[in-house]
């Protein structure tokens, strides 16, 4: 459930129709703030807050473009711009040594195992995975604004498809992990 919420802005603002991508933006940088207030009110801190600030970040830039000029040609490209900037703070998140699914992690682990070098690791293998989903998302979207696609039913989908893909890697991994810590006991 925690990533449904982390990415809860930019489900919002694939699900807002294109035509109105301004109030998409602007929607979607209202959900990301609601959603940092609401993670810091229940004590995250801002390590498991990594893809909502820069969700915030983006989406702000985003409404005052769309909003100073609706026809500005980011729109076509929104979507691959949207997954760029995805793949970008992922990155930028294991470039610094703090995988941004480990904040997100550490919410339902023991303390204790924080610190251990696998549970590191695989939260680096986790948001690797994420990070390249983001990028190849990117790149097909980009493909399909380039083609005049990039609002359509095939981007709607490869969309889906670089969130949904992650999201599946993510869950098999970890009980995988968990299943081969168990037998090691």
């Amino acid at each position: 459930m925690s990533y449904v919420r982390t990415f809860l802005p930019w489900i919002v603002f694939a699900v807002v129709p294109s035509a109105q991508w301004q109030w998409g933006a602007l929607v979607a940088l209202v959900a990301a703030v609601a959603v940092i207030v609401q993670q810091r009110r229940e004590g995250a801190g801002f390590d498991a807050l990594i893809i909502e600030t820069g969700s915030a970040v983006f989406f702000a830039l985003l409404a005052a473009l769309a909003f100073a000029d609706p026809d500005s040609g980011a729109h076509g490209y929104s979507a691959a711009l949207s997954s760029g900037v995805l793949a970008l703070v992922a990155a930028v998140s294991l470039l610094i040594r703090r995988p941004f699914t480990l904040g997100i992690a550490k919410r339902t682990t023991p303390r204790e195992v924080w610190g251990l070098r696998p549970f590191v690791r695989a939260n680096t293998v986790i948001t690797g995975v994420w990070t390249a989903a983001f990028a190849l998302t990117a790149g097909a979207l980009a493909l399909l604004a380039h083609a005049g696609q990039g609002h359509s039913t095939a981007a709607t989908a490869v969309q889906a498809a670089g969130f949904v893909l992650p999201m599946l890697f993510t869950s098999r991994y970890v009980a995988s992990l968990k299943a081969r810590t168990a037998t090691a006991h």
